[in-house]
């Protein structure tokens, strides 16, 4: 079993049932039988391990050819635990452009604990070399930007990070390992909060990191197991059922980001789209050779004077909501809900204006889409 798409439909074996199930069991024990006082056995107790966890952290380590994987009770949980590897003192590069709630686990959190943190652009390597120092000990950064889907070079980034004998880390929840395999361009550690496309049924909150090798992994597996930020049997069976069609959505994601892309540059009212797959943008460039796609995220500023709240609370099937990657599609105003964390100066420091819209395309129907788009655009008129 050497494809990708194979992988996705079939992870590893368990070999832990007779019945002849073609799905690995939910188990829900929270604890498991010792058969002597000196045995050694693989489960004792479940924050420690549990089977259908295991096999969902085994087929995301497989797919994204690491050495482990670890599922967490959600991308928080995710990120949390892959940066408390580090002690006080330490000190870690991240991007300028970072999701809100990873702004406020470390600014509102992590900062207490005495790790510090530079933010930079790091679509630009030299601007990453110039901000290491004797303490630094990783670059954190987000492959696809949110909400402004920029784009960092693994590579390039791994290349400075490898110079300098520091870890590369890279939330690629936007891409899926579908669409990018980080750990093949350099990377040391991927996040995903899997209740993105990885689940991709807006029905389950998860998060996945994977490590690239053995002292890493032992280091995130103590913060799994020592935190407690597991992820439910019952969940760890839903993202599993959710990347067993990961490949069929994400086609679909992309073809129909494509066509609202061709759609929104045909009207007035939009000023500026945010897409990887326009030619042209430096974006575009670093992805066209680092993924398989462009993803199914769009963004775009409505032109000034529109009002973007009426647009947004204007669509009939795409839904107000937060969150992204689900097989419906979603729409929301960053500046008053996924990044409403950050201040009114931070926000436009960060590119983040009134006017600015994310659209998380979902599998609909393209034309349906494009529909709804049109009439509520028509409505600011």
């Amino acid at each position: 079993m050497t494809e990708f798409n194979t992988k996705l439909v079939h992870g590893k074996p368990q070999n832990d049932n007779n019945t002849g199930a073609v799905n690995v069991p939910v188990y829900n024990s929270s604890t498991y039988i010792y058969p002597s006082v000196e045995a050694k056995v693989k489960y004792d107790y479940a924050r420690s391990g549990n089977p259908t966890r295991n096999y969902l952290e085994e087929q995301v380590a497989g797919l994204e050819n690491g050495y482990r994987g670890f599922a967490f009770s959600s991308g928080s949980a995710a990120i949390h635990a892959v940066l408390a590897i580090f002690k006080p003192g330490d000190h870690i590069i991240i991007g300028k452009e970072i999701y809100g709630g990873t702004f406020r686990l470390i600014n509102e959190f992590l900062k207490r604990w005495q790790l510090e943190f530079t933010a930079v652009d790091t679509q630009n390597p030299d601007e990453i070399e110039a901000a290491i120092k004797p303490n630094t000990k990783a670059v954190y950064f987000e492959s696809f930007t949110n909400p402004l889907l920029h784009v960092t070079s693994v590579k390039a980034t791994a290349k400075v990070a490898q110079k300098h004998h520091i870890l590369t880390i890279v939330d690629d929840t936007f891409l899926s390992p579908y669409l990018q395999r980080p750990l093949n361009l350099g990377a040391d550690i991927v996040i995903h909060s899997a209740t993105k496309y990885l689940s991709g049924h807006s029905d389950v909150i998860a998060g996945m990191v994977v490590a690239k090798d053995k002292e890493l992994a032992e280091r995130i597996y103590f913060n799994q197991n020592a935190i407690g930020s597991t992820l439910s049997p019952e969940d760890s069976n839903l993202v599993r059922r959710g990347i067993q069609t990961l490949a069929v959505r994400m086609d679909r994601h992309l073809e129909n980001a494509q066509k609202i892309v061709e759609f929104l540059q045909s009207r007035k009212e939009i000023s500026k789209i945010y897409y990887p797959g326009i030619a042209g943008t430096r974006d575009h460039e670093i992805a066209a050779k680092e993924t398989d796609g462009f993803g199914g995220i769009v963004s775009f500023e409505l032109a000034d004077g529109l009002d973007s709240t009426k647009f947004v609370e204007g669509t009939k099937l795409i839904q107000l909501a937060v969150s992204l990657g689900a097989v419906e599609s979603l729409i929301e105003l960053p500046y008053k809900m996924t990044h409403a964390e950050l201040s009114p100066e931070e926000q436009l420091k960060a590119g983040i204006t009134h006017q600015l819209v994310r659209l998380s395309v979902g599998i609909e129907d393209s034309k349906d889409l494009i529909a709804d788009l049109g009439q509520s655009l028509d409505k600011l008129d």
